[in-house]
């Protein structure tokens, strides 16, 4: 299905989707109380991504109660990195700034969601709620007067770990897994009512495994300045954890490696994954390892298609088998896509998949994308649990390329993203890059969840990740 068609076919307004109609039927929830902390966290080491290095996080914290019709309350918990330099990048505004118009729209969220007083399933509940989430932001970026107002993009980060509260209330409260309650027998639509005519008869449940797959690939992201070898080393950090990437290689026992790219430099970029596939085609031989791959992320900086192109040409030829571990490129160019029409990637999806990732932000994007030549989705925890499991419908229908990414995703939101990644099928792998950049966040998770904060042979295992909600707590 076209975008076209799929835009006549569905009801694309998050405001269209009551809850009506059948719903009695099914096990609901009403929202009770909404309440949400922050917690701040020093990087251990800068991460530099496309324009942007980031040394600091802070995490939204959201608790929220439900009950359910027959008057039993249940409690959830979501979290999440609100990671402004990603979601609202600004060349005219501080970090301070942007980071302050994310805490004055999560008061807004926090308000609008505990207010809201229909029964109904966590879907449901924030397909109806995103339309006013959408408007507190005009309002908070009048209010503040911001030089440039928030984003879609920034708008779902903040509200996604509100979003991610209410799915795990509801599966407590039904003590099941969240991904087990997404079929006929919880849900009161069924995918058509969200995604149109090609999904008449489909629930959620069609597009999500019931239980985890035991173990996923992880990829270590190598930030634009980072280190490669020891010569690169400026000054140790002396903590007891790698520093150089042969070192989480051995550390981890890492097989795939996520690079971040520069995007306007050709030069620097083809050095930087020679460079890097030298150093991990020394380590793996050390190891014994015959196999390992490559994503390239360039977070949007590429002027044009025609730089990934060349790009890519040249990498094949002066570095024929680093160009042959490419696994996929993740989000080549600016994330507006309707700015620029004409800058399909057609050509280069023949070569690898190209994943469409900051400008994913609904339905329509992910099919205007496809329409473009985009061949796979990067879906994040960060963008609501709902959204993302609809968007990963639709992906899967149309047989893209699937990858879950991170916002260095720490403690719970990390359980979240992994569950997310073993719950969905043909994900090709998960990135974690928060034992790296802020370990310190992770620490208190490691006992519970040693299979996904203490990574072994490059995989996490996520067979525990089965228990009722989202599973963190």
């Amino acid at each position: 299905m076209d975008r076209r068609r799929f835009l006549q076919s569905a009801a694309l307004s998050p405001a269209a989707f009551g809850i009506c109609g059948g719903a009695s039927a099914r096990p609901a929830i009403r929202i009770e109380e909404v309440r949400f902390s922050y917690e701040d966290f020093r990087y251990r080491t800068p991460y530099r991504f496309g324009a942007q290095t980031v040394d600091r996080v802070t995490l939204l914290n959201v608790d929220c109660a439900v009950c359910t019709r027959t008057g039993r309350v249940a409690r959830g918990f979501g979290s999440m990195t609100m990671g402004n330099a990603w979601s609202f990048p600004s060349k005219t505004m501080s970090y301070d700034t942007t980071l302050g118009a994310m805490k004055a729209l999560a008061a807004r969220i926090a308000s609008i969601t505990g207010g809201y007083g229909e029964p109904g399933h966590p879907v449901d509940i924030n397909c109806a709620l995103e339309p006013a989430y959408l408007k507190a932001a005009v309002a908070v970026s009048k209010d503040l007067q911001l030089a440039e107002p928030i984003p879609k993009l920034c708008t779902l980060v903040t509200a996604s770990p509100f979003d991610a509260a209410i799915h795990d209330a509801y599966g407590k409260a039904l003590g099941l897994s969240c991904y087990l309650t997404y079929g006929r027998d919880s849900m009161p639509f069924d995918l058509s009512h969200y995604l149109g005519a090609d999904f008449k008869g489909e629930y959620l449940s069609r597009y999500v495994l019931p239980k985890p797959v035991p173990r996923m690939a992880l990829y270590h992201s190598v930030g634009a300045s980072d280190p490669i070898v020891a010569s690169d080393v400026r000054a140790r950090i002396g903590d007891g954890l790698p520093e150089t990437l042969p070192e989480w290689i051995r550390y981890n026992g890492l097989r795939r490696i996520k690079i971040k790219l520069a995007g306007n430099d050709l030069a620097w970029d083809l050095a930087r994954v020679a460079g890097i596939d030298r150093a991990t085609t020394e380590t793996q031989r050390e190891r014994g390892v015959a196999e390992w791959f490559y994503s390239l992320d360039f977070n949007e900086q590429c002027p044009n298609v025609d730089y990934l192109l060349e790009f890519l040409r040249r990498l094949r030829e002066t570095a024929a088998a680093g160009f042959d571990r490419i696994q996929y490129v993740e989000q080549p160019t600016a994330r507006d896509l309707r700015a620029d029409r004409a800058n399909v990637m057609h050509a280069a999806a023949k070569l690898r998949p190209v994943v469409i990732d900051e400008s994913l932000t609904d339905i329509e994007s992910l099919m205007l994308a496809r329409e473009m030549g985009y061949s796979g989705a990067a879906l994040k925890a960060c963008k609501g649990q709902s959204q993302v499991l609809l968007m990963a419908a639709a992906a899967e229908k149309h047989h893209m390329f699937l990858c879950v990414q991170d916002l260095t995703c720490q403690g719970a939101s990390l359980i979240h993203s992994a569950g997310l990644a073993a719950h969905v099928p043909g994900v090709a792998a998960i990135e974690a890059n928060a034992r790296e950049y802020v370990p310190a966040a992770n620490k208190p998770w490691e006992d519970r969840f040693p299979g996904i904060f203490k990574v072994r042979d490059g995989m996490l295992d996520a067979s525990t990740l089965n228990r009722p909600g989202l599973g963190a707590v």
